[in-house]
């Protein structure tokens, strides 16, 4: 008998059609496969705007869904671009919504920002989840910029050097569970 698989969320920052942060969860997904089965979240955009008036006992519906998958998440992948020095709004929305639900605090959490500087954006993610209290360290942590010059059209990573640094980062988020 085959032990469960550990359930990885994966949460794309884009809201673009077939972006590169989703072709990225997508190759890391099929890297981490068969131990994993990771869930590429790609609905920020259904979240309502975060209203402190209404993270109460029974917050919006899509609020309760999204937390709900977090919370049955063994892990959590987050690959976001960067968008005038910042995170995505959708993204940062979707977060604000997790605060006051502590859902975050010591889960094992790999962070990438993968956009054309992205170096602010970056700093940004790693604040706002040490804030969330994540479980997360320079080891499964990664800044890729310049990415649209390291997939081709079909969303294949051809950077070599951006394959190998993402399946270092997919190795050291494997081994926090194993």
């Amino acid at each position: 008998m085959s032990s469960p698989k550990i359930k990885i969320l994966a949460i794309s920052g884009s809201t673009r059609n077939n972006s590169s942060n989703f072709k990225i969860l997508k190759y890391i997904s099929d890297y981490l496969k068969p131990q994993f089965e990771v869930e590429i979240f790609e609905d920020l955009e259904s979240l309502p705007h975060f209203n402190p008036d209404l993270d109460t006992e029974n917050p919006p519906k899509e609020i309760t869904f999204f937390r709900n998958k977090i919370i049955n998440a063994d892990g959590v992948i987050i690959c976001t671009p960067e968008y005038v020095f910042s995170l995505p709004g959708s993204l940062k929305n979707a977060l604000e919504w997790c605060v006051s639900a502590t859902i975050f605090s010591n889960k094992n959490t790999g962070l990438i920002t993968a956009s054309a500087s992205g170096e602010k954006g970056h700093e940004q993610l790693l604040l706002i989840m040490k804030t969330l209290e994540a479980k997360s360290d320079d080891a499964t942590q990664l800044l890729i910029q310049g990415i649209r010059g390291k997939l081709n059209a079909e969303g294949e990573i051809v950077s070599e050097k951006t394959a190998q640094a993402l399946q270092k980062l997919a190795e050291n988020f494997k081994n926090q569970f194993l």
